[in-house]
């Protein structure tokens, strides 16, 4: 066989074969399913069959009548993403106010991918902001108000519950506004989330300074410095992790007195220090962690010897 014909027939190889492969990817291709005239826009044209048909408007709506399971909400909602039900959306809404936290976190999420119904003037966001404003309600509507405006993600959300973070009358809904502002990876417009970390409530220092290692924006590592001393073992110990997080050298003086008995009376807060100081790195912190190395508490020997390892 010559190489010309050779070719050729390679040729023909490659084509009758890329033929069988067409045909038999035509072959195991359903057919496409008859138009559905009660969705909108590009999703008139799926399928009948589709996931989201297992939930129907009707039963977004019969799960929000109450005596219904936090999992079959979560189910019906998250397979219901793309129905379509303007009705279905004051009826969800209640949801953002449900016992169970799940049942709180999903409608959120359902309402946040609905545009009318949800963002409008008069609708559910202004609704909620309205809920959180008013001292009137109570104080748990109040918190799951905060909640719900972090979990729909809406940059105009950050400053009402930056307000509430400082100014409201509960420590429940101030915490709950503190991880609201976690949730839109916000430290506030007027760096609110630093100012908390002096609000008079234990569980709000606290909420800031989680908030504070995760926002990616926060800039006042002097305001979580200032938590070493706080009068409360847990957060100065979660104020020495933070400092370690962050990689503060500013605060090696501050974390230094932290690992010594004589200065720090517990254990787990002289742990956290040392172990801070070794992921900081400084030379400044070199003598303490030697120095903790001899503690009477083997668990902040054991730090000590990890954080002498990175020095």
């Amino acid at each position: 066989m010559t190489s010309s014909h050779r070719l050729s027939f390679i040729g023909a190889l490659a084509l009758g074969a890329a033929a069988l492969v067409s045909g038999a990817g035509l072959a195991e291709t359903p057919p496409a399913g008859p138009a559905n005239p009660e969705r909108l826009g590009s999703f008139r044209n799926l399928d009948p069959g589709s996931l989201e048909k297992l939930s129907t408007p009707e039963h977004i709506m019969a799960i929000t009548g109450g005596n219904v399971s936090p999992t079959e909400i979560w189910a019906t909602l998250e397979h219901g993403e793309r129905v379509e039900c303007t009705a279905c959306v004051p009826a969800v809404a209640k949801l953002l106010y449900a016992e169970s936290p799940v049942s709180r976190e999903i409608s959120a999420w359902w309402l946040r991918r609905r545009i009318f119904g949800v963002f409008g003037p008069g609708e559910v966001y202004q609704q909620t902001l309205g809920t959180l404003a008013d001292p009137s309600q109570p104080e748990r509507k109040r918190a799951y108000a905060a909640q719900a405006l972090g979990e729909f993600l809406a940059r105009a959300g950050v400053a009402p519950v930056a307000v509430a973070a400082v100014s409201d009358p509960s420590p429940l809904v101030r915490k709950t506004a503190v991880e609201a502002l976690q949730r839109l990876n916000n430290q506030g417009p007027n760096g609110e989330l630093a100012t908390v970390m002096s609000d008079a409530d234990e569980g709000v220092r606290l909420a800031a300074l989680t908030a504070a290692i995760r926002v990616n924006v926060f800039t006042r590592v002097d305001a979580v410095a200032g938590l070493i001393s706080d009068e409360s073992p847990l957060v100065r110990r979660r104020a020495a992790e933070a400092l370690g997080v962050m990689r503060a050298k500013d605060a090696v003086v501050g974390l230094v007195a932290l690992t010594s008995p004589a200065t720090e009376p517990d254990a787990r807060v002289r742990v956290a220090a040392v172990a801070s100081l070794g992921k900081i790195r400084d030379p400044g912190g070199a003598a303490a962690v030697r120095a903790a190395q001899e503690d009477p508490d083997q668990f902040v020997r054991d730090a000590a010897k990890i954080a002498a390892q990175r020095l």
